[in-house]
């Protein structure tokens, strides 16, 4: 399944809503992407699994690009 984070770059600073980005992973859960993205510096927002037309809308967006972790 393809998941889209959303995320902040750094982990010691105060989550700003204008700093969030996205990045799309693909894992069997949610629970595996905090596993991947632990030893990283970033701050994970949100996590919104991406299916149907969900998914589509996304791939057509031209930011699609499944991060590998």
């Amino acid at each position: 399944m393809i998941f889209k984070v959303y995320y902040q770059e750094d982990k010691e600073q105060v989550p700003v809503r204008e700093r969030t980005k996205a990045m799309y992973i693909e894992a069997e859960s949610e629970n595996e992407i905090y596993e991947k993205l632990f030893e990283t510096p970033y701050l994970i927002e949100h996590i919104q699994p991406l299916n149907g037309v969900d998914l589509e809308f996304e791939k057509q967006s031209g930011n699609f690009k499944i991060t590998e972790i």
